[in-house]
């Protein structure tokens, strides 16, 4: 193994470091196992899911209203 330097910001550390006591390894091992299953997981494609644009709203402004519509409250 290499050795290498992480720089986290003080409440990272300390819950690295509980979460490392409560399960009995090194925290360098749990950053090893943390590591080891992001990179094992399969990257996003980005793609859109598969029923994007298979509807129509009817409306033909929704583009110029997208801040309007996604920042608006939906409970007013």
């Amino acid at each position: 193994m290499k050795r290498t330097s992480l720089f986290l910001d003080p409440h990272t550390l300390r819950d690295l470091k509980h979460a490392a006591d409560r399960r009995r390894v090194s925290v360098a091992s749990l950053v090893r196992e943390a590591i080891s299953r992001y990179l094992a997981e399969p990257a996003a494609t980005g793609r859109l899911p598969s029923v994007t644009g298979r509807f129509s709203s009817g409306k033909t402004n929704t583009s110029t209203r997208t801040e309007k519509l996604l920042w608006r409250d939906p409970h007013a």
